[in-house]
């Protein structure tokens, strides 16, 4: 992956606190052109170092009131292959990690309530061949969420 420079750093710092930012707004802070930045935009999506842009819905005002994050032990970890495209079934299911420790998956979803949430572990989840065993961890509050720092360190 190619290097980011001073400047696409300080772009990204303006843009990851508010990614509807105009352009022409960061090219003034930065001190270069619209075109610039559009450039430097341009380039570090292709490179991958931004990676999707949109808005952020928050899932309680579609009433999914519940956030949980449940470890997944599966039979064998070379499952997860087969295990992975059958969560992304789930659309419940925001997130899927393969990790190391004692959970071959880590999953985040959310449920409406609690009892939407056993429907979806009693049925869904565990019924996926090569589960073997759940753990469920249920998010009280969101205390914090925030970007990885982009100045460097």
């Amino acid at each position: 992956m190619e290097k980011i420079d001073k400047l696409d750093r300080k772009i990204l710092e303006i843009i990851s606190q508010n990614a509807r930012t105009p352009f022409k707004d960061v090219a003034e802070v930065c001190d270069v052109s619209r075109a610039a930045i559009h450039q430097r935009v341009q380039k570090m999506i292709e490179m991958k170092v931004i990676v999707g842009s949109g808005y952020h819905i928050n899932p309680k005002s579609l009433g999914y009131n519940t956030c949980t994050y449940i470890g997944v032990k599966l039979e064998k970890g070379s499952m997860y292959k087969t295990v992975v495209p059958e969560l992304e079934k789930i659309l419940e299911v925001v997130e899927c990690h393969f990790t190391t420790g004692p959970y071959t998956l880590l999953i985040k979803l959310f449920a409406r309530d609690n009892e939407h949430l056993m429907e979806l572990l009693n049925s869904k989840i565990q019924e996926i061949p090569g589960v073997i065993s759940t753990e469920t961890l249920i998010s009280l509050r969101e205390s914090f969420k925030r970007e990885i720092p982009v100045k460097e360190v």
